[in-house]
């Protein structure tokens, strides 16, 4: 079986920008563990890569300055029986690269193009758990918003991560820099988590409750690290939780995340995440066990594994 790792930043999806050194070490934290955990499967006997030339990769097609990124992961999914992804939803790229793929490899472990559309508008993804009844933070464009009291949070409909995230305190009025796009949401207290989710055909399973290091300064908020199962679900809350999820959003396939905070009355949803995220560089750890083979394509006899205990697994992001 041959596996295309695509993973959008360190394979060369930013050759003609800047290339920001947090993002490209985050990027590649993630990249590194599918290509770990591939790696030990005995099925798979090569992994297909390309790699920014500005981040070298021994055995990677290099993507150099003035080349087609696209047309060399186009070629490279022909070759491949399988392709995994992973890309921002930032401008439409996580659905625009699934889409490609799937038109050039029979295989692509990836979440379905509407689930990825839903969820890369935290207005139609706070829409769509509204109408499901699962809690969350209520979400408006600047322009519809209503007079929200307290402190207040500013992102981008479509933005990644903490990408251009800013804190309000209460009684400052939310001025952020101009740009289309943005959201507004009222700020609510909590402990900042995410979930690490598993859909495949036995059902909905919750991998890991990871603890999130959220950091604001000057106003902008900063992931500065996780914690990657370091929570506990004793009462199973938080994995009906993300069943509620995937009934909401339909589409919703393989490992990906969920961001949420545990607030007194209970989790409330922030965001849905409709891919591999940061945490993902330390579930192996933390399962004790390699997440790829909890994937159809690389379970064995078609079955994926058990999970036992969790480990917690501190990574560094700032």
């Amino acid at each position: 079986m041959r596996v295309f790792v695509c993973e959008f930043v360190t394979s060369g999806g930013l050759r003609g920008a800047t290339l920001p050194e947090s993002l490209a070490r985050e990027a590649a934290l993630i990249r590194d563990a599918m290509r770990r955990d591939l790696a030990a499967l005995p099925q798979v006997r090569e992994i297909l890569l390309a790699a920014d030339d500005r981040l070298p990769l021994p055995g990677a097609v290099a993507v150099t300055e003035g080349a087609d990124a696209w047309a060399i992961w186009r070629d490279l999914a022909r070759r491949a029986d399988v392709v995994w992804p992973v890309a921002p939803e930032t401008d439409g790229v996580l659905a625009r690269l699934v889409e490609m793929l799937r038109e050039n490899c029979p295989r692509v472990l990836a979440c379905d193009p509407e689930a990825i559309a839903a969820a890369t508008s935290k207005l139609e993804t706070a829409r769509r758990l509204a109408a499901a009844g699962v809690p969350h933070i209520p979400t408006f464009t600047l322009a519809q918003a209503p007079d929200l009291p307290g402190p207040r949070i500013t992102k981008p409909d479509d933005g990644a991560g903490c990408e251009d995230t800013r804190f309000w305190p209460d009684g400052v009025q939310a001025t952020p820099a101009p740009r289309d796009g943005l959201v507004i949401q009222p700020f609510v207290a909590g402990e900042a988590a995410s979930l690490t989710v598993l859909n495949a055909p036995e059902g909905v399973r919750l991998l890991t409750v990871n603890r999130q290091h959220i950091a604001v300064e000057d106003g902008r908020v900063f992931l500065t690290g996780l914690s990657v199962g370091a929570l506990a679900d004793a009462d199973g809350r938080l994995e009906a939780l993300a069943e509620a999820v995937v009934r909401a959003m339909p589409g919703l396939h393989g490992i990906f995340g969920i961001d949420i905070l545990l607030t007194d009355t209970g989790p409330v949803v922030v965001e849905v995440n409709p891919r591999l995220t940061t945490a993902y560089a330390g579930l192996g750890a933390a399962l004790g066990l390699n997440p790829a083979t909890l994937l159809p394509p690389f379970a064995s006899g078609g079955k994926t594994q058990r999970v036992g205990t969790r480990t917690p697994v501190e990574l560094a992001l700032a």
